[in-house]
C-alpha cells in the first residue's frame, strides 16, 4: 500500500443505502486534497462487483444496508482485498457489536452522526497506522475484554479429560511426587511427566500452580 507522502491522494469508496448521507459525506471529503473519492454503493452485493474494477485504500461501510449488509460483506473484503482499511459506520454505539466487527477485522467504528473533520481524521489515521480508536471503540473492547475474562473465570473451558489425566492430576494437587505417582498408578515416571505435560496442554496452564488452579477451577478436587 503506497504510503501518504508519496503525494497521491487517499482512495476513498463509500458504502451505504442512504444517498443523502453518501452525498454529504462525499461533498465533505470531495473539498480535502489528500482524499480521493472513487466510487460509491447501496449495498454489499454491489460493492464487492465494484472492487473488481476499483481498488480504494479504504472503505467507508454502513452497517445496516439492504441485500448484503455490512457484517456480511467486511469478511469478504478482507479475505480478498486484505490491503483495504474498512471503516464501519452506524447509527448505534452498540458495544457487542464493536467488539464482533473488530474480530472481522474493521479497522475504525464511527457512528453516522460523527463529524465530518472525524471521519477525514479516521481514514487518513487508518491508512496510515491501520487503526483509528476512539472512546467508542476502546470503552466496547475494554468491556469485551472484561466480559471475556469473566467469562473464564467463572467457567473455564471445556476440556475433556481421561479418567486416569483426572486421577493423576488429583495426586499432583496432593503434592506428590512424579516417583510416588509412578508407583501409585504402576506407570514409568517418565510416563508420569508425559501425563502432566499433555494435562498442560489440554488445560492451557503454563505451570504447576496453573494445573491446580484449573483444578480447582474446573470442581476436580472436589470429587475425590
Amino acid at each position: 500500500m503506497k504510503n501518504q507522502e508519496s503525494g497521491e491522494p487517499i482512495r476513498v469508496i463509500i458504502a451505504d443505502d442512504h444517498m443523502l448521507f453518501r452525498a454529504g459525506v462525499k461533498t465533505a471529503l470531495g473539498m480535502k486534497k489528500d482524499i480521493r473519492m472513487v466510487g460509491e454503493a447501496d449495498n454489499g452485493m454491489q460493492l464487492l462487483n465494484l472492487l473488481k474494477h476499483v481498488q480504494p485504500d479504504v472503505i467507508l461501510l454502513d452497517i445496516q444496508m439492504p441485500i448484503l449488509d455490512g457484517i456480511s460483506t467486511l469478511p469478504e473484503i478482507k479475505k480478498l482485498y486484505p490491503e483495504i482499511r474498512v471503516i464501519m459506520l452506524t447509527m448505534h454505539n452498540d458495544h457487542s457489536m464493536i467488539s464482533k466487527l473488530m474480530e472481522l477485522g474493521a479497522n475504525a467504528y464511527l457512528t453516522k452522526n460523527s463529524d465530518s473533520e472525524v471521519i477525514y481524521e479516521a481514514i487518513k489515521t487508518v491508512f496510515e497506522q491501520e487503526f483509528y480508536f476512539n472512546a467508542l471503540t476502546n470503552k466496547a473492547l475494554i468491556d469485551g475484554l472484561r466480559t471475556k475474562r469473566q467469562a473464564e473465570t467463572a467457567h473455564p473451558a471445556e476440556v475433556k479429560l481421561s479418567d486416569k489425566e483426572i486421577h493423576i492430576l488429583k495426586l499432583m494437587c496432593e503434592e506428590k511426587s512424579t516417583k510416588e505417582i509412578a508407583d501409585m498408578v504402576d506407570l514409568s515416571p517418565r510416563t508420569v511427566e508425559a501425563i502432566r505435560d499433555k494435562l498442560k496442554s489440554k488445560t492451557g496452564a503454563k505451570s504447576m500452580a496453573g494445573l491446580v488452579m484449573y483444578a480447582v477451577k474446573a470442581g476436580i478436587l472436589e470429587n475425590k
